[in-house]
């Protein structure tokens, strides 16, 4: 019986360098924030001129914070954020992939 070999994408090539796995991973964490930020603003039924008069800002920060691009992102916005929209915020750690994960 022969033992099915592993169909290595291009994407797992790129994983194989840490520095892109590193770059991606930050990347990918990014875009989570912002798209629950979107998500619950939506779900309390904001619109982001809403959500920027609740945290006292503007439309246009919110739509940065909404944006995958945005790298500002700090425990006390966020709170702010979850709390404009009637929810709490939770932050959770899980154990890296990577031996000795730090930056």
């Amino acid at each position: 019986m022969k033992k099915n070999k592993k169909v290595e994408t291009y994407m797992d090539k790129l994983m194989e360098d840490k520095s892109f796995q590193s770059a991606f991973e930050e990347e990918y964490a990014n875009l989570l924030i912002s798209e629950e930020i979107a998500k619950i603003r939506k779900s309390a039924q904001l619109t982001q001129e809403d959500l920027a008069k609740r945290i006292h800002t503007t439309k246009s920060a919110i739509s940065r914070y909404e944006s995958a691009r945005y790298r500002g992102y700090s425990i006390p916005l966020l709170e702010k954020i979850a709390h404009a929209c009637g929810a709490n915020l939770l932050v959770k750690f899980r154990k890296s992939d990577r031996a000795h994960a730090v930056h």
